[in-house]
């Protein structure tokens, strides 16, 4: 994945790390917080109010075990039950049980209380059966703590049992008290939690309102990341990360991805035509009738640049996919009412992966952006038709992006080695079968890997700018070839040498081909520049103006192909060129037919007629070759003469030097 589609997926894992997830959490833990710090401030001060309360009864209960000391002191332990009112137990240093009165209902869960009157920690247990009392009107103990409410007492009594040491003995006094609470002290605690849980209340809220914002902004702020904004629907980093996602998950192992890169062809023309604001809402209907042929749960689309969208597709076989497509296709050709839209595919096809044992295995190493650039490469083999179409991603794509970059390694070294090789076709009059002219042709012998034919390497140098290059070192060989040949007594003709249409940018491209011809010191007559049909359909002004310059020089100017274009006699009527290069594609097939043989008579009727000579290339048969000399075609260049040999043998061809 390139850095900027890393950026942006380490941004989105950071919006979810704290958005709703994130939220929520938060939310939770706070409440949970909240709740605890509520709970340990009530216990709190109940536990200060029951120690404060609980101090005078821990009071007495020590003179009640002094007393007992006393009693067991003096041998009168028997009328101790007289002095206490309370259900009591002696222990000793064990906690056994030495002597009681009353029943023992401690709850056996003990509460360590230290009080100020004493540096100890005193044992306090709860009764277990944790009856309320209240004092009734005749001044008894009564029960039932809802009824204490709604009666109007003035007291709450709960039993606790609290221990007293009895000194020396090492036994302890465990005597049934009562904590007292009066209403005024009850209510005082009833409002304090009130209070607390009001303000807790409010706090909670407040939270949960903010926590559901945060929820909101943060869904707004991930709709935003992930929304296209001409088609609101998804865009290309949606596409990269839950498209990613989607390919990885666990229970999709099993199923087959394909991933589709689908090109509205006709966009810029429609554009151009109507604006771009009809073009957007073109790219919005587009968009809709996409997604509305996708199953939600596996598949998506996204708008990944200016006319193209990004699709995962989930297929069962090839052709079911196939067909899917081209359905898909149909139906988006049918968008454009009075227009003709074309779409073209590009297709990557990602299969189950499976282990050793033919088990399917979770796409770990899947990586989406790689997947999306082989649909892309895939797409790009329509890109010259303007037809829609369908492309798959297969090996042979993979072959020819190797020699892409093969080329591309080796062509700067190539020229600087001189391992291009220039090679001429000769040029013949077909009535005196002499030698007329040639063209100079390129051939790469490369070190390592070997001899290329320019069909392999050309392609490749007019799509990354080389080319500029190649006419430069042409040009200057060419010319060297020729004062070398003119210097050793050879009959010299005309050498034509291509030039591409991408020098036409500058405008002292005639003055840098007379520069390097005059360098070499070749006379300007015998070099012939030769520009193809295509060159003529870039800047016409421009083209004109370089073409009177080279024929102020002395040069001749040819055009290659003629025939092959839809606006060759356009060209004609405009460009003050010298030479006419009829098609090789005239040449092909059934040539001897009628129609083919009248536009090929026609047109050099017409070259004739506009002061022009006439080269007719591809020619292999002596049919074609009489033909061409009955017409009055000037020169023939093709198989029929001679292929491109290289400058040894053409010089054998030019005849023996003048002496």
């Amino acid at each position: 994945m390139s850095k900027g589609n890393t950026a942006n997926k380490k941004i989105y894992k950071r919006l979810k790390r704290t958005g709703i997830p994130g939220t929520i959490f938060s939310f939770i833990f706070y409440t949970l917080l909240t709740l605890l710090i509520m709970f340990l401030t009530v216990w709190q001060f109940t536990k200060y109010i029951f120690v404060t309360k609980m101090e005078h009864e821990y009071k007495d209960l020590q003179l009640l075990a002094k007393t007992c000391v006393t009693a067991f002191e003096n041998g009168t332990a028997e009328g101790f039950d007289e002095l206490i009112s309370l259900d009591y137990l002696i222990t000793d240093r064990s906690g056994n049980v030495t002597a009681a009165s009353g029943e023992d209902t401690r709850a056996g869960v003990k509460e360590r209380v230290k009080f100020d009157i004493d540096s100890e920690f005193i044992d306090i247990y709860m009764d277990k059966d944790n009856i309320y009392y209240y004092i009734d009107h005749d001044g008894t103990l009564a029960f039932d703590f809802p009824a204490l409410l709604l009666s109007g007492r003035r007291a709450l009594y709960y039993p606790v049992w609290m221990s007293a040491d009895m000194g020396d003995t090492g036994q302890s006094l465990v005597a049934k008290v009562f904590f007292s609470l009066n209403l005024r002290e009850f209510y005082l605690l009833i409002e304090i939690a009130a209070v607390i849980a009001v303000l807790i209340m409010f706090l909670l809220l407040s939270m949960f309102i903010k926590s559901i914002k945060n929820i909101i902004r943060q869904k707004r702020t991930i709709n935003y990341f992930y929304t296209d904004t001409v088609t609101g629907g998804g865009n290309w980093i949606r596409y990269l990360i839950k498209g990613d996602a989607l390919l990885k998950r666990s229970w999709n192992r099993k199923k087959n991805f394909a991933v589709v890169n689908l090109v509205f062809v006709n966009y810029r023309n429609y554009c151009i035509c109507h604006s771009i604001e009809m073009g957007e809402e073109m790219l919005k209907q587009i968009s809709r009738i996409i997604t509305s042929s996708l199953s939600k749960k596996d598949e998506m689309c996204a708008h990944s640049s200016s006319s193209s969208f990004a699709l995962i597709l989930r297929y069962v076989n090839d052709e079911e996919l196939d067909v899917r497509l081209k359905g898909l296709i149909n139906r988006l050709e049918q968008t454009g009412t009075g227009h003709r839209f074309t779409f073209q595919a590009g297709v990557s096809m990602i299969q189950k992966s499976t282990d050793k044992n033919g088990y399917p295995v979770k796409r770990k190493d899947i990586d989406l952006e790689s997947e999306y650039n082989n649909a892309c490469a895939a797409r790009e083999t329509l890109a010259d038709s303007g037809e829609s179409g369908i492309a798959y991603f297969d090996e042979k794509i993979v072959s020819e992006q190797k020699w892409f970059e093969q080329v591309q390694e080796r062509q700067k070294k190539a020229l600087e080695n001189e391992e291009f090789l220039v090679y001429y076709q000769p040029k013949y009059d077909p009535r005196t079968n002499t030698l007329k002219g040639a063209e100079a042709l390129i051939r790469w012998q490369s070190p390592d890997l070997g001899f290329i034919s320019p069909g392999k390497f050309i392609p490749i140098f007019e799509k990354n700018g080389f080319i500029v290059e190649i006419d430069h070192y042409m040009i200057r060989h060419v010319a060297a070839d020729q004062k070398r040949w003119l210097d050793a007594g050879f009959k010299c003709v005309p050498v034509s040498v291509n030039v591409s249409r991408a020098h036409f940018i500058e405008s002292d491209l005639a003055e840098q081909i007379r520069n390097m011809i005059d360098d070499a010191g070749c006379p300007h007559e015998l070099i012939e520049i030769e520009l193809t049909e295509s060159a003529f359909f870039d800047d016409k002004k421009a083209m004109i103006n370089t073409i009177n310059k080279l024929k102020g020089y002395g040069f001749h100017v040819s055009m290659d192909d003629f025939g092959s274009g839809y606006s060759s006699l356009n060209s004609l009527k405009d460009m003050p060129l010298d030479v006419l290069k009829l098609d090789a594609e005239f040449f092909r097939g059934d040539f001897t037919g009628d129609r083919g043989e009248i536009v090929v008579s026609e047109a050099i009727k017409l070259a004739k007629s506009l002061n022009m000579k006439t080269v007719a290339e591809g020619v292999e048969v002596k049919e074609q070759v009489d033909f061409l000399a009955k017409e009055g075609c000037d020169m023939i260049q093709g198989f029929y003469f001679s292929k491109p040999v290289p400058s040894s043998d053409y010089e054998k061809k030019m005849g023996r030097p003048e002496q």
